[in-house]
């Protein structure tokens, strides 16, 4: 007995940068365009909305970004410290 098996994965887009990762605020679109969906044909009124929403979404997504970065260089440098190297220990507060 055969049965028939569809499936589709969508669509991929693959971004990069050159020598640098990736900022806060492009993760943040990244993030932003997962999360949400503009369709091209819907009325104008409603789309224009959609996307001034979006983009709130991505200026909060990066707040919150640097302020986890932030954090977790904190908790390097802390731990750096306590190994010891208090100079790499500043270099990473440093950044």
């Amino acid at each position: 007995m055969n049965m028939p098996f569809e499936m589709s994965v969508g669509s991929v887009e693959v971004t990069t940068t050159n020598n640098r990762g990736f900022t806060p605020e492009e993760v943040a679109k990244l993030c932003a365009d997962r999360l949400m969906l503009v369709a091209d044909d819907a009325p104008p009124a409603i789309k224009d909305q959609a996307l001034a929403y979006k983009e709130q979404m991505q200026a909060v997504i990066a707040v919150y970004m640097k302020q986890a970065i932030q954090s977790d260089r904190t908790t390097v440098y802390n731990a750096i410290k306590d190994a010891g190297h208090e100079k790499l220990a500043e270099y990473i507060r440093k950044m």
